[in-house]
């Protein structure tokens, strides 16, 4: 039996990285456009909609920073 698991021509930690950036940043974009959508119906204006967007958003700029953080340490 082969110890790597093939899947669609990748191993298995290839697929789980590659799955989990796009899973990620779906998620997110979806999660963008459900702030905005608020931002929308409750008419909240230029500040209010900035402040939503930071507010709301805050809880994903962690994920993204920390690939930025490995990318520029080179430990990816």
């Amino acid at each position: 039996m082969d110890k790597d698991l093939l899947i669609f021509g990748l191993t298995m930690a290839e697929f789980e990285d590659i799955s989990l950036k796009v899973c990620f940043t779906a998620l997110i974009l979806y999660m963008l456009f459900i702030i905005g959508n608020l931002v929308k119906e409750s008419k909240a204006g230029k500040y209010g909609a900035i402040w939503m967007f930071i507010g709301l958003g805050l809880g994903f700029v962690g994920f993204v920073a920390k690939g930025f953080i490995q990318r520029w340490l080179g430990i990816e």
